[in-house]
């Protein structure tokens, strides 16, 4: 995509809702990244709204379990957890999962979280105003290790081994906003209210990047997955601009200057995102004036 060059800061201090176009040099508006991961979350959980009120029977259930067409599709982390508390395994739960499991290893294994999940946009907004509060220094950000999203993981799993009961669905915000598309108001959109004023006010992005295990379920499958978004060395002026408009930056870790030197002793001059937390988002793609990135799909050579 061609487009004016931004500095960071003019990235930073654009408008929320600025981000879903973009102006090309001929002066033609064109729809960013964004728009179409929005559209795409949007119209899923639309299908979703549709099937239930009047019966077209398209997209039937909610984001942890459905049919597509009559085709049973659930939740990877979902179907462990009915796994965990049941100790058996439904043939529908098998083929809803299978399902589910070639679908991502061919689209992106945490491409779930940017183009389906309905929380994921309610994030991106919440993430808006907390940098926002950061630049104005009235918050301080907070990280830590991403990898403690897997030890929250393994505890989801085994209370619910032992106890029997699906105890991360009680929390789970995009089964709770799934179910209030679809279903209307219930009680629990106060749970989801509650997570999101601690990612504004908080930590940036704190549930997807710490917490949520049906993210890091798919993160699992994100490492091995056929599509990945590719970096060209040739074309990076390394100006930082993806690096700050990835919320799971640690994955573009390879694309600082530090290790040019090592890549152009390689003959190396593109890379593959292979870290398992990239949502292929684009972001990256939407703020990136030099057109270094875009998607690849690995399994291409065997068509």
């Amino acid at each position: 995509m061609d487009r004016y060059n931004s500095s960071i800061r003019d990235i930073l201090n654009a408008s929320f809702f600025s981000t879903f176009y973009y102006r090309t040099r001929e002066g033609k508006i064109r729809p960013t990244w964004r728009f179409w991961r929005w559209m795409s979350v949007i119209l899923i959980n639309i299908a979703f709204f549709l099937s239930y009120h009047i019966d077209i029977q398209l997209l039937e259930g909610t984001m942890s379990g459905s049919r597509l067409l009559g085709f049973h599709l659930i939740d990877l982390f979902t179907a462990l957890e009915t796994w965990a508390a049941t100790h058996t395994i439904h043939t529908n739960m098998i083929i809803g999962s299978v399902t589910i499991a070639v679908f991502y290893l061919l689209v992106g294994g945490k491409s779930f979280c940017a183009w389906a999940c309905p929380y994921g946009i309610l994030s991106e907004i919440g993430e808006y105003w907390h940098q926002k509060l950061v630049r104005k220094k009235i918050i301080k950000e907070r990280s830590w290790d991403p990898r403690i999203r897997f030890a929250f993981w393994a505890v989801f799993l085994v209370v619910t081994f032992i106890d029997g009961f699906l105890v991360f669905e009680v929390i789970n915000p995009i089964g709770i906003l799934s179910r209030f598309i679809v279903y209307g108001w219930s009680l629990a959109i106060v749970w989801v209210l509650v997570i999101l004023l601690f990612e504004i006010f908080y930590s940036r992005r704190m549930w997807c990047k710490y917490i949520c295990p049906v993210g890091t379920t798919y993160n699992l499958l994100g490492w091995v997955s056929a599509t990945k978004v590719q970096w060209d060395m040739e074309k990076c002026d390394h100006c930082g601009a993806c690096l700050d408009a990835c919320f799971e930056n640690h994955v573009l870790e390879f694309i600082k200057p530090k290790h040019d030197k090592e890549r152009k002793e390689k003959g190396i001059t593109k890379q593959i995102v292979v870290n398992g937390d990239c949502t292929l988002c684009a972001r990256c793609f939407d703020v990136c004036h030099t057109d270094a990135y875009n998607y690849t799909f690995r399994l291409k050579d065997l068509v």
